[in-house]
């Protein structure tokens, strides 16, 4: 019988959060399309590229939610009262729910983050391939850095190995004019990127013009100022997931990448089992006591306005970390352990309502 009741508790929720899954990939196509097919209009593409694009960004669950439609829903059909008379307390049914979704944040982590990276990457890489005001468009992956640089005489691509501080290390530059063809290869050890033209050291510069080669041992190179982007693509990890990190975590150091901001990642991705579970705690400390109808719009509210809290407090702990006011594995885990004092607090007395 418990196994029914367990299955029961578990495959109600399922449904409830399969349905705000449903909604919020809806409402996110829907807000996000407009805004692609603003910018694609002029540009001759077909209608599928704005509408892949909208499903790179679809909002996040709002487990906390979820977890107070749930436990009002069991409250509102007597349900919650039948399962008490076979010896499940309040505190039972929200720790089946909280488990249940402790395996969830790992689903995510395994499987939905791995997806929703590629999507970012993706809708970065063809929003910047067709923005008309892109003069730059940079990636970083585990073969190095690639930049493509546009100006009126034509193109470059540039690759390097990786950056350290402010150097880029075994570059190669080749220069095409606008009929794409190749004018010269640059190859360098070095490169100071700090400010322009770049100071590269120990050159060789391949013309394929007159089909020479020189070597010169300081050579400038006129670029534009791009340090600050690509310093922005090392703090921006959203297009890295989860796996990645943790498959490639050497060679995206070797590549530029801090080990500082990839174990700032890594405590983000496993804190969100503990952080969705106690979401599910914190929703059933507000409402699964409670017997009065007309109070459920009341803790509706209470529970958005918790969760804006919630949202707010993770960006102040983040802002301390990054200012090292405290350490950035503090600030991932100091919002999970703030809600988890008072979880601890709050279960105490859900039995006894």
């Amino acid at each position: 019988m418990n196994k029914i009741i367990n299955q029961y508790l578990i495959i109600n929720y399922s449904k409830i959060l399969a349905n705000s899954v449903l909604v919020f990939f809806v409402l996110g196509i829907v807000l996000n399309l407009f805004e692609e097919i603003e910018f694609f209009k002029d540009l001759g593409q077909p209608f599928g590229l704005p509408l892949i694009l909208s499903l790179s960004f679809i909002p996040t669950l709002l487990i906390e939610l979820d977890s107070v439609f749930y436990f009002l829903r069991l409250k509102s059909n007597k349900d919650l009262l039948s399962i008490k008379i076979f010896g499940y307390s309040n505190l039972k049914i929200t720790l089946i729910v909280a488990f249940f979704t402790f395996l969830f944040g790992f689903f995510i982590l395994f499987t939905i983050n791995p997806i929703t990276s590629k999507l970012i990457k993706y809708y970065e890489t063809e929003k910047a391939t067709h923005a008309r005001d892109v003069v730059h468009l940079i990636s970083i992956n585990k073969n190095g850095i690639w930049i493509k640089e546009v100006d009126e005489t034509g193109y470059k691509i540039i690759s390097a190995e990786n950056i350290e501080n402010d150097i880029l290390k075994n570059i190669s530059i080749f220069v095409f004019d606008n009929s794409s063809n190749v004018l010269k290869r640059i190859e360098s050890k070095s490169a100071t990127i700090s400010s322009n033209p770049w100071i590269m050291d120990d050159v060789i510069i391949f013309n394929f013009s007159d089909n020479t080669k020189n070597m010169i041992k300081t050579y400038e190179f006129k670029t534009d100022n791009v340090l600050e982007k690509i310093n922005s693509l090392y703090r921006n990890l959203n297009t890295l997931s989860f796996l990645d990190i943790i498959k490639n975590y050497e060679q995206l150091n070797e590549i530029g990448y801090s080990k500082r901001l990839l174990n700032e990642q890594i405590h983000k991705f496993v804190s969100l089992p503990f952080f969705l579970s106690l979401m599910v705690i914190l929703a059933s400390i507000f409402t699964i006591g409670t017997t009065n109808p007309k109070q459920n719009y009341y803790y509706i509210l209470l529970s958005i306005f918790v969760s804006v809290i919630i949202f707010y407090f993770k960006d102040l702990s983040v802002a301390l970390g990054q200012t090292d006011r405290i350490s950035l594995t503090l600030s991932v885990w100091m919002p999970v352990i703030a809600v988890g004092l008072f979880c601890s607090i709050g279960v105490i007395q859900i039995n006894e309502k």
